[in-house]
This record gives structure tokens, C-alpha cells and sequence, in this order.
């Protein structure tokens, strides 16, 4: 048996991993490469294997870096089933279609602003997939429940556990039976923070032979959200109070939006912020939350009683959901007292680029980042403390104050990485360190030898082969 890592190797997106074993091989994610200049041409080369000799796909969650190769994978010639939890399905159904959307106007845009270009090439840029692709892929998609055990090909068994990253987010316990003996993967996918609003904690896991983990903040501890919830407040407070600008939000819409809602609703329960009023500008994260509803079942206690007091007091916290393109343009003539919220969360396409535009260069206005940054992202560089962007062709100044409130985060950070993994009955024969830049990946390789006494972690080269016999 073999594993091969074609993305998430010290890095945080692209997540695919192929297993081969003696009867034949099965695929864990096919996720979007996001940020930097060699993204969409990575996302054109991926996938250089042998689609046809795959048996199926087990996928942990709906995000994009997870996911969003899918309609390609399908489009390229793969033709088997791709397992998932009953959220995740729900989620891929609007989030594929989202991207593929994204994916044709943004080559509708090259060709319509490149035609110079393109005519000495003596070719037109094509969609990485179409709607009609993504459409296609989800006839793949085959439901599982959270703990049912599965049998996708002979000789291995799966099962899916709560992971507690976003809606629907698991990590896959793989039993592969293989001469006589069975061995046990664990693919953690995305690990999500306990304690954390609306989603249950992760599941525990007590045995794996071979181990893959995630290690997107494996070299630091997210700030106690206690010190959060006063940074937010103090921000929401300076600039819709004292100065009268807007707060900007760049959230991913699946998970992320739909946690700050609930965080931002309870900030007005408990007195906090008198009143506020909430616009979410993004028809995915919209479509999202009332699939968020429609899954209760998935949340916590105490995001049940928060969602009945939202219920009964809209006067003082009143959440308005954008969809069409008019509406969301009008959102560009109000000066202030509005918390915008809007995709993507590294603001590298969608809505959130235009909000970017109309309010960055003003003083009185906040620009609130509560996720992930990749590296090359424009998000990053707004963390980084970017004196100037460019957005769409133009040259913006900075000017408005930009907060990074790490507390939020979905992903679990160093701390909560090793209290998981202390779980484990016996240290795992092999642990693969994934989903991490490579400070981050290496930090978390010293913490697991230092802190669990156990062997050094692999943190895997792209495309190289990791043989087990």
C-alpha cells in the first residue's frame, strides 16, 4: 500500500491524497490550489494520474481547497462514486455550482479584456470547469451518516466522525485488509476548535496505523476568546459608533459567515453592542445559512437557545441577506453603521473585493479579518500591513484600520491538535503532517515529538510516493 500526496504538502490548499493499495486505489479530497500567480495553472495540471484506475473518493468537507476540483475530476474521465456526510452533500450542491459560476465569468473577463493576447495565441481561456461539469459531478455524490460504517470497495470499510470544523465536516477512519491483516488510516481533513459557536466538538479518535494531520495552525495557539470578543467589540464600537464607517468582513461563506452571525447576535444579547445591523452580501453564504438551519441537529446547545433570542429580537439585531447584483452595488452609496459580510474569505474573487474597493482608502472604516490568509492571497496582504492594493486595474491606499481576529478561527490550533491526538491508545506507525505551510507543518512536527515523546512526522513532498507493506 502506497500513499501520494498531490497537494496540501506543506502547504494549506489543494488537498488530494491517492491511496493505492493490492486491489486497487481510492482518492481523500480533490481540493482547489487557492492564492498566488501559479494557482490557476496548478489547477490546470492537477489531477496527472490515472483517473480511470480510481475506485472511488471519500471527501472530509465541502470547502473549496477540499473540494473544488470534483467537476474536473469528473470532466477529466472519472466515473465512480464520491462518498460524503449528508451536510456535505447539501453544501457541494450549491458551493460547486457557485465555483463553476466563478470560473466561467472569470474567463468570460480574460477573454473580454485580453483579446489582443489571445488572438496572437490563436486561442480564447478556458473555464477550469463549467456549470454544466459541476452539475455532473454531483450526480456522483453518494450520502453517508456521521459513525455508519461503509463498505465503498472489497476488503476496506470506512466510516465518517464529526469533526467539528464546519457543517458536515468529518475525519475518514479508512480500515484497509490487506494480507491477512488490517490497517487502519485516519485522514483528519480540517479539525475544527472546541468550544466554538453553533457546531459541535471533534470527535475523539483512539487508533490509527497511519496517520494524516492537518497543520494549518500548528505553530501557535489562537488568542482565548475572551481577549476576541473585546478586540471585536472594540472595533465594531470605534467604527460604527465613533467614526460612523462601515465594518468590512471578508468570510468564507460556508461556516465561517454563519459562525460570525451567531457570534455578532450574541454580542447584542449579552449588552455588549447596543444594536447592530448585519448585511450579508453573498448569495453562496446566504443559501449556506439556511442550510446551516435545516441541519440543527448538527449544533451545539447553546447555539440553539441563541438562534430562538435572534428569532424574537430583530429590532435589536437584524441580519439582511443580499442576492441580486443591484442591490449589493447599492450597498456601495452607504457611508456607515453597516457590518458587511461578504465572500471570499481571502478576498480573492467575489463581492468582497468591491466593499474592498469603496471603503478601504476611508479612515473611518475597519476591514475585520477573522480567517485563514494563505499565502498570496490579497487577504495576507491586508494582514501584512499592505500600504497599497490593486483592485480591479486600480491602485488602492489603505487607509482604513484592518483588525485580525485570530480567536474565530475554524481550524484548531497547536494546543488542540496535540489534545486530540492524545487520544490515541499507541502512537500511529506513521503520521503525515498535511495542510500546513511548511513553518507551520515543521513547528507541529518539533511539538508531537517533544510533546508526545513519539517518532518524527512526515511531512510529505508533493507527488513523492510513501510505501507500507
Amino acid at each position: 500500500m502506497e500513499l501520494n500526496f498531490y497537494g496540501a504538502a506543506g502547504e494549506v490548499t489543494g488537498s488530494c491524497t491517492l491511496v493505492r493499495h493490492e486491489a486497487g486505489c481510492f482518492l481523500v479530497d480533490c481540493g482547489l490550489f487557492q492564492g498566488g500567480r501559479n494557482a490557476a495553472l496548478r489547477n490546470v495540471r492537477a489531477l496527472d494520474f490515472d483517473l480511470h484506475a480510481i475506485d472511488f473518493v471519500l471527501l472530509t468537507h465541502a470547502h473549496l481547497d477540499h473540494s473544488g476540483l470534483l467537476p474536473r475530476l469528473v470532466a477529466l474521465g472519472y466515473k465512480g462514486p464520491i462518498y460524503a456526510t449528508r451536510a456535505t452533500v447539501d453544501l457541494l450542491g450549491v458551493m460547486l455550482l457557485d465555483s463553476a459560476h466563478i470560473q466561467e465569468k472569470e474567463a468570460e473577463w480574460a477573454n473580454r479584456h485580453d483579446r489582443a493576447r489571445h488572438a496572437r495565441r490563436g486561442w480564447d481561456v478556458a473555464p477550469l470547469y463549467t456549470v454544466e461539469q459541476a452539475r455532473l459531478s454531483l450526480s456522483h455524490l453518494r450520502a453517508i451518516d456521521y459513525e455508519q460504517g461503509f463498505e465503498p470497495y472489497k476488503g476496506i470499510r470506512c466510516r465518517f466522525r464529526d469533526a467539528g470544523h464546519i457543517l458536515g465536516s468529518s475525519f475518514i477512519e479508512v480500515d484497509v485488509a490487506a494480507r491477512g491483516a488490517v490497517r487502519r488510516i485516519v485522514f483528519s481533513g480540517d479539525l475544527g476548535q472546541p468550544l466554538r459557536p453553533v457546531l459541535r466538538d471533534p470527535e475523539i479518535v483512539d487508533h490509527a496505523d497511519i496517520l494524516c494531520i492537518e497543520s494549518t495552525y500548528g505553530d501557535r495557539a489562537h488568542r482565548p476568546m475572551a481577549q476576541t470578543m473585546d478586540e471585536l467589540t472594540r472595533a465594531l464600537q470605534q467604527t460604527l459608533t465613533r467614526d460612523g464607517g462601515n465594518v468590512i468582513i471578508p468570510a468564507f461563506a460556508v461556516g465561517r459567515t454563519q459562525e460570525l452571525l451567531f457570534v455578532l447576535a450574541d454580542l447584542v444579547r449579552t449588552g455588549r453592542i447596543d444594536r447592530l445591523r448585519v448585511v450579508v452580501d453573498s448569495p453562496m453564504a446566504s443559501a449556506v445559512t439556511a442550510l446551516t438551519v435545516k441541519h440543527e441537529e448538527l449544533w451545539d446547545a447553546e447555539t440553539r437557545e441563541l438562534y430562538r433570542w435572534v428569532q424574537h429580537n430583530t429590532d435589536r439585531f437584524s441580519v439582511r441577506f443580499v442576492e441580486d447584483v443591484e442591490e449589493s452595488i447599492a450597498l456601495n452609496d452607504c457611508r456607515g453603521g453597516l457590518v458587511i459580510v461578504s465572500a471570499s474569505g481571502m478576498c480573492e474573487a467575489g463581492r468582497i473585493k468591491h466593499h474592498l474597493r469603496y471603503n478601504l482608502d476611508r479612515r473611518e472604516c475597519a476591514v475585520v479579518i477573522v480567517g485563514f490568509q494563505a499565502a498570496g492571497t490579497l487577504g495576507r496582504r491586508l494582514v501584512d500591513g499592505a500600504r497599497h492594493v490593486t483592485l480591479f486595474g486600480e491602485r488602492i491606499p489603505v487607509r482604513a484600520r484592518v483588525h485580525t481576529i485570530g480567536g474565530l478561527s475554524a481550524h484548531a490550533d497547536q494546543p488542540a491538535l496535540l489534545a486530540w491526538l492524545r487520544h490515541l491508545r499507541l502512537p500511529p506507525h506513521r503520521v503525515f503532517i498535511v495542510h500546513g505551510e511548511m513553518a507551520a507543518a515543521t513547528a507541529f512536527s518539533n511539538a508531537i515529538q517533544s510533546a508526545l515523546d513519539w517518532p518524527a512526522p512526515v511531512i510529505p513532498e508533493p507527488g513523492r510516493a510513501y510505501e507500507f507493506r
